[in-house]
C-alpha cells in the first residue's frame, strides 16, 4: 500500500467515526439547541353553563297605521312625534263643520216629519169620527130601507158615504205610515251623521310610540288611504332569533319543566331579560334552524322595533368541566391536540376532546374539554407554531 493509500484509509476512518459519534448521542444535540419562547395557561376546572347564542330581531307586538274614517281637512294635530299614547287618548281632529250643518239640516227634516207624522194621526182621528157616523146613518138607512121608509136611492147615498169614510181613513193610514217612514229614515240619517261626526276626533287605538307625522295640519286627509301616523306597541315587545336544530330537544325538555329565560342586548347596550314564548312548528330545511320568540317587558326601552341584538339562553349547568383558551387547540391528521409543557419545560402534543366552545360576553372564549388534560395542565397559547415533541421552551413573562 502506497504512502498516499493509507493516508485516505486513515482518514476515511476518522470520518466514520466521526459519524457515529455524533449518531449515537441525539439528546445532547437537543440540549443544546435554543428554548422556543411560548405563552402558557392552566387548565382549570369550572362549572359551565349551557348556552345558546343567536342574533334576534327586535320587533313591535302590535303595529297600527292610523287613518281617518272619513275625507277631509285635518284640523289640529295633538301629540308631538316619538311620543308615547296611551290607548284612546286624542291624537287628531278633522273639520266637524260639514257634518254639523248636515246634522241641522237632517234635524230640521225630522221636526218636519214629525210634524207630519201629528197631523196624520190627528186628520185619522177626525176621519174615524167620521166614519162612525157615517156607519151609523147608514145603519139606519139600511133599517128603514126595510120598512118602506128609505127609498133605495137614499139608502145607497148614506152607504155610500160611509165607503167613502172608510176609503179616507185607509188614506189617512197611509199618509201616516209615509210620514213615519221619513221621520225613522231621517234618524237614522242622523245616527249616521253623528258617527261621522265622532270619527273627526282620531282617538289612538294602541298604547304606544308614535312615529313621524307625514300629514301636517290643514291638508286633506282621504278615507282610509291617508296614513296619519303609525303606532308601534314597544313595552312589552318581542325578539324573533333562529337556532340549530341540534338544540331544539334541549329547549324543548327544559321549557316542559320551566320557562326559558333569555338575554337581549344590542350592541353597546344594556341587556334586557325576557321569557321565550314561541317555538316554530318546523325546521327550515334550507338553514337548519328554527325560529323562536322571546317576550320583553322593555320598561326602560332599552329595544327598538327593528334593532339587531345579541340573543343568550341558559339550558343548564355542566359541573366540573376542564377549561383552556380555545386557541390553544390545534386540529392534526388525527383530530384535535393541544401542546403541553412537561414540568421539565419540554412540551408534548396531547389529544383532547373538545365538546364545545363557551365565550361570555366580554371574555375570551374557551373550549370545553371532555378528555385528555387535567386541572392545572399547563397548554400552550402562543407559539406553537414552532414546536415539535421533545422541544424545550421558555414562558414568556
Amino acid at each position: 500500500m502506497t504512502r498516499l493509500t493509507k493516508h485516505a484509509a486513515w482518514l476515511l476512518a476518522v470520518l466514520i467515526v466521526a459519524g457515529c459519534s455524533r449518531d449515537s448521542h441525539p439528546s445532547a444535540q437537543a440540549a443544546g439547541a435554543p428554548e422556543i419562547a411560548v405563552r402558557t395557561a392552566k387548565a382549570r376546572q369550572a362549572d359551565v353553563p349551557l348556552e345558546i347564542y343567536a342574533i334576534g330581531n327586535v320587533e313591535a307586538v302590535s303595529s297600527v297605521d292610523v287613518k281617518p274614517r272619513l275625507t277631509g281637512q285635518l284640523l289640529k294635530v295633538y301629540f308631538q312625534e316619538g311620543q308615547d299614547v296611551a290607548r284612546g287618548s286624542l291624537m287628531f281632529e278633522m273639520d266637524p263643520e260639514p257634518l254639523n250643518r248636515q246634522i241641522t239640516e237632517i234635524e230640521a227634516n225630522i221636526a218636519r216629519d214629525s210634524a207630519n207624522e201629528k197631523q196624520a194621526v190627528a186628520t185619522i182621528a177626525r176621519d174615524q169620527a167620521t166614519l162612525r157616523n157615517a156607519q151609523s146613518v147608514a145603519d139606519r138607512g139600511t133599517k128603514l130601507a126595510k120598512e118602506g121608509i128609505f127609498s133605495r136611492e137614499q139608502s145607497e147615498q148614506v152607504n155610500s158615504a160611509a165607503e167613502a169614510a172608510k176609503a179616507a181613513i185607509d188614506a189617512d193610514q197611509a199618509a201616516l205610515q209615509s210620514a213615519q217612514a221619513a221621520l225613522n229614515a231621517d234618524q237614522a240619517r242622523l245616527s249616521a251623521t253623528r258617527l261621522q261626526l265622532s270619527y273627526t276626533q282620531i282617538l289612538a287605538p294602541i298604547s304606544g310610540r308614535a312615529g313621524a307625522v307625514p300629514v301636517k295640519a290643514g291638508n286633506i286627509a282621504k278615507e282610509n288611504e291617508t296614513t296619519l301616523v303609525t303606532l308601534l306597541q314597544i313595552s312589552p315587545v318581542y325578539v324573533t332569533f333562529s337556532v340549530p336544530e341540534n338544540a331544539l330537544a334541549q329547549i324543548r325538555e327544559f321549557t316542559k319543566h320551566q320557562p326559558l329565560s333569555v338575554t337581549a342586548a344590542p350592541a353597546n347596550g344594556a341587556a334586557s331579560t325576557g321569557v321565550l314564548r314561541f317555538i316554530d312548528s318546523a325546521v327550515d330545511a334550507t338553514t337548519g334552524t328554527i325560529k323562536l320568540k322571546a317576550s320583553f317587558n322593555n320598561a326602560a326601552r332599552n329595544l327598538w322595533p327593528g334593532q339587531f341584538v345579541n340573543v343568550q339562553a341558559q339550558l343548564s349547568m355542566e359541573h366540573d368541566r376542564i377549561l383552556i383558551p380555545s386557541q390553544t387547540v390545534q386540529t392534526g391528521p388525527n383530530g384535535k391536540y393541544v401542546w403541553l409543557m412537561q414540568p421539565d419545560h419540554t412540551v408534548t402534543m396531547r389529544p383532547v376532546e373538545v365538546l364545545r366552545n363557551f365565550n361570555q360576553p366580554g371574555s375570551p372564549e374557551l373550549a370545553v374539554i371532555g378528555g385528555g388534560l387535567q386541572a392545572g395542565d399547563d397548554v400552550v397559547v402562543e407559539g406553537q407554531s414552532r414546536l415539535m415533541p421533545g422541544a424545550r421552551v421558555h414562558v414568556m413573562a
